[in-house]
């Protein structure tokens, strides 16, 4: 799509109009639904917050700014709805100290060989505080600071659940690692490589061409 089509639609969607509307709804579906996957339990999860995102979006075209890129206010959006998501359904505060957490250092990470839909089922299988922190430090670029005022959580609590949510992912790394090596094993075929190296440190490009940051 280009620039002056977008404005187009853009324009469109300012004046309530639905088809302009539907288009573009269309046009980022995919953009909006790859963010909101990512801060989700599972697909059904994903779409209900999503398009609690194109309604926000459409109810407050007028203060997008056309000299930004569309992407990345939309981008924007989405990440906030899937964090108004986690707050509004969050039934247990933190309930532990964690306070000294503060030394927890943010350490190894997963591989660059790990496909996309692999990593993002794990990642949705963490508990939603955990994937809700690793989504925002890990892969949206947040400081702990700001992840704290985000959540109304200290910056520790951040670290913390950071470093709870690689451990689980690794340990899933390592069981689908195992399975794989069996599946191998019982039909002959004989690798010296693993299905992922663990302390690998960086996956350009896995999630929505950002990365995954250590």
């Amino acid at each position: 799509m280009s620039e002056e089509e977008l404005h187009k639609l853009i324009g469109g969607c300012i004046k309530q109009d639905r088809k302009c509307q539907k288009m573009l709804y269309k046009a980022f579906y995919g953009f909006s639904m790859g963010i909101c996957l990512r801060y989700a339990g599972n697909r059904d999860e994903a779409a209900e917050v999503m398009n609690q995102g194109f309604f926000k979006v459409f109810t407050h075209m007028e203060s997008y700014d056309v000299s930004r890129p569309f992407k990345a206010w939309l981008g924007k959006i989405m990440r906030n709805v899937s964090i108004d998501f986690y707050r509004s359904n969050l039934k247990t505060a933190y309930t532990e100290d964690l306070d000294m957490a503060e030394h927890v250092t943010d350490g190894e990470l997963v591989d660059r060989n790990l496909h996309y839909n692999d990593l993002l089922a794990m990642v949705q299988r963490l508990p939603q505080a955990y994937r809700t922190v690793f989504n925002l430090f890990a892969i949206d670029g947040y400081s702990h600071e700001e992840i704290g005022e985000m959540l109304n959580i200290n910056a520790g609590t951040s670290k913390s659940n950071l470093h709870k949510a690689r451990q689980k992912l690794k340990q899933m790394i390592l069981e689908a690692d195992v399975s794989a090596q069996s599946a191998r094993y019982n039909n002959g075929v004989d690798y010296n490589t693993s299905y992922v190296a663990i302390n690998a440190v960086n996956m350009n490009g896995v999630f929505i061409n950002k990365g995954i940051r250590e």
